[in-house]
């Protein structure tokens, strides 16, 4: 198996500062998964930015379909490869 990455879509910083903490807990996530602020097009204004949280996923143990009910509860999605 290959490593692979998932990447999760927050509605802001605070969702994403919160899902990133929790990886750890729920899926054993070792390493600190990346946050990046992603403005929408168009849009200079911070309020309207998506927030990313990426997430290593060596060996591809995570299963995307948990990955994307967890984003769920904090308003967002898992983006599809």
């Amino acid at each position: 198996m290959t490593d692979a990455r998932h990447i999760l879509v927050l509605p802001d910083r605070d969702a994403a500062e919160e899902v990133s903490e929790q990886l750890s807990d729920r899926f054993q996530v070792a390493e600190e998964p990346q946050l990046v602020r992603d403005a929408l097009a168009g849009e200079d204004d911070a309020e309207d930015a998506q927030w990313l949280v990426i997430v290593e996923d060596p060996g591809r143990r995570l299963d995307p379909s948990a990955l994307d009910e967890f984003a769920a509860e904090y308003e967002g999605w898992l983006e599809k490869p």
